[in-house]
This record gives C-alpha cells, structure tokens and sequence, in this order.
C-alpha cells in the first residue's frame, strides 16, 4: 500500500511538472507574440497589442476548455468519442463549402459564424484519438489483426487525412499521420502491419508533393533557399538570418530587427525564430528543453496509467505536441521544408491554443481517473 502511494505522489509530481512547463510556454508566447508583432500590429491596426489582447481572450477561453476536459468523466467522453469524431469531422467538411469557409493564405481551414473565426481541424486532431483509442482498447484482444482491428483505424485516419488535403493542410495530415504511426508501434502492432503503413504512404507522399506546384517549388526552395531569395526562399532566409544574428544570448527582448516587416508570420509560425534572435542560444535551447521534458514526462506518465484507454490518449496528445513543436522548429531552423504549422503554447492563434489546452486537460483527466481506479 505504501508502494501504491508513493507511486501516485511520483505521478502527481511529474503531472505539476508538465502544468509548469505548460505555463511557461504560455508566458513565453504572450511576451513574444507582444515583441515579434507589436511594430506589424500598430502599422495595420493602430495597436501593438493587437495580437497580445486576442491571445488573452483565447487564453482565456483555453482555460475554461481545459478544465471541462480535466473533469469531465473519462469514461462519458470515451463512450462520446465516435460522436465527438463525427461532429469535428463534420465540421472539417463544412470548411469545404464556399460561404462558411474563410480562406487565408490559400487555405479554407476556418469556419466563420457570425463573426466567430475557428479552425475545427483543431478539434478533430483530438478526437480522432479519442475514438481511435475506444476502438483499440476494444479490439485490442484480437491479437491485433488486419481486417478486425488495422483496417479499420487506416481507413478512419485515411478520411481524416484526405478531408485535410482537400482544405489543404499538409502539415497537420502529415503530423496526424506520424503521430498514428508511433502509436500503433507503441501498441506492438504487428511490425509487417507498420511495413505495410510506410510502404503505402511514401509513394502516396510522393504523389502529393508533386501533384502540387506549390509544394514541389517549396520541396526545391528547402534544398536550396538561396536559388530564388526575393521569392520562395525569401521567408527561410530571413528565419535564418534571425537566428544567426542572435548569436549566444541575443540581441536582446524585444530589440528584434527582422520584425521590422522583414520576416512574414514572424508572431505565428516563424516565433521561434523571433526569441532565437532576441535572446539567442540560451533562449532557444530554455524553448527546446522545455519541451523535451514536456515529451518525456509526458511518456511516463503515460506509461504508468493502469488504463489502456488512459495511457493511448496520454501517450497521443504528448507525441502529437512534441512532434509539433518539433516541426516548427525545425521548419524555423531550415531543417524542414516551410509547413503552417505553429508552435505549442507559444505562437498565435487561438484555435490552436484551446485544442493544445484541451488535450493538457485531457492528460490530467487520464491521470485523475487512474488515481479514481486506484483508490
């Protein structure tokens, strides 16, 4: 019994550890959405807290999304899940239809009621796992084979994907992906059912990279940048540049020049390029550090749950964020061709905020209910 308690104490622990990390992330974002768009904000509409005063409200709305998630009974949100799916998926869909869409920068991700802007791919990214984990802790016994349990959750995800082509989201049809693809290596999927996954989906990749003339001038632009730097390798370029010119410890906050209209998206998806300039090295590897522990607390807590159901949305909400954040990372650093896909916690943008804050509250719920099992 003792052994039990200090168990749960070391869960607890590693819990509040995750909610601080969260928090700083949070604080980072508000200062560095302020800092990288204030002179933008104040140019197009005479406030440079603009962005800061929107981020808040979201803020704001995350919080209250967090706690319905955090206590909300795990078991009434599993038996919801397919219904939950459906109504996201639906309304993915609905951003197809010209008239409730709101298109920005070529993409009708965003739903527009009555003024209110939301982009329901966020909500789907998170409900889709929670009825793919009531799905595998249902046939989970089945020893896991093709017709009974694989075929199903590929032809689920394979819909999912192809509604984010049509709007198109790339990069979020991708990290659903890989974010699947770890998990059913987590679940020991049979490994010639993982083959099969990889082998399907490159040559699918390949075809819709090039079906695309955007994406195959960003395939080259990520090559070499430098071949067309007033154009496509403009925005990667002065990402760069950021980064470079903030050496060890920066130029200091908020004294960023690539703000000055230099580089694009530079409070949504390039802000980590904003905070390597501005505080340098030390800053950029605090960021990185952050949510490396994020992804390993994360695991561990994961892995400790007694639930299957528990531990497959735990383990799929941290994969997903840290997968996330490491792709705008390593789109900011030029390791990744350029994707619209923003930073957890940190950049702009409050559909993103509130799902990111969901699926924390999700991760308590999943430890709270554990601590329900075991009492």
């Amino acid at each position: 019994m003792y052994n039990n308690f200090l168990e749960q104490q070391k869960l607890r622990f590693d819990l509040k550890v995750i909610l601080a990390i969260v928090f700083i992330l949070t604080l980072f974002g508000i200062l560095f959405i302020y800092s990288s768009s204030c002179i933008f904000a104040a140019e197009k509409f005479d406030s440079s807290f603009y962005f800061v005063k929107k981020q808040l409200v979201g803020l704001a709305l995350a919080l209250i999304a967090f706690f319905i998630a955090a206590y909300i009974p795990l078991d009434f949100i599993k038996k919801i899940s397919s219904l939950l799916f459906l109504l996201s998926l639906g309304l993915t869909c609905a951003t197809l239809v010209p008239g409730l869409s709101r298109s920005i920068h070529g993409s009708s991700r965003w739903l527009s009621l009555s003024g209110f802007v939301f982009q329901p791919s966020e909500l789907l990214k998170i409900t889709l796992f929670l009825y793919l984990g009531n799905l595998v802790e249902k046939k989970r016994y089945k020893n896991f084979s093709f017709f009974s349990v694989y075929l199903p959750l590929l032809l689920i995800l394979g819909i999912t994907v192809s509604v984010l082509l049509l709007q198109p989201d790339f990069g979020l049809a991708v990290l659903l992906f890989v974010t699947f693809f770890i998990l059913l290596f987590i679940v020991r999927l049979k490994v010639k059912y993982l083959v099969i996954t990889l082998l399907s989906a490159l040559p699918a990749l390949v075809f819709l990279i090039f079906m695309k003339p955007y994406r195959v001038k960003r395939l080259f632009t990520y090559l070499n940048p430098w071949s067309d730097p007033q154009g496509s390798g403009f925005q990667i370029i002065q990402s760069l540049i950021a980064i470079g010119a903030g050496g060890s410890t920066g130029v200091g906050v908020a004294q960023s020049k690539q703000k000055f209209f230099y580089l694009p998206m530079q409070h949504t998806d390039f802000i980590f390029s904003i905070i390597a300039e501005e505080t340098g090295f030390i800053g950029s590897f605090v960021i990185v550090f952050l949510f490396s522990m994020f992804l390993y607390l994360g695991i561990k807590i994961a892995v400790r749950l007694k639930s299957f159901y528990s531990m497959f949305i735990t383990l799929s909400f941290v994969i997903m964020l840290s997968f996330q954040s490491i792709i705008n990372i390593g789109v900011a650093s030029g390791v990744f061709p350029t994707k619209g896909i923003g930073l957890p916690f940190v950049s702009y943008g409050n559909s993103c905020l509130i799902s990111s804050f969901i699926m924390i509250g999700l991760i308590v719920n999943a430890v709270l209910d554990n601590f329900y099992r075991e009492a």
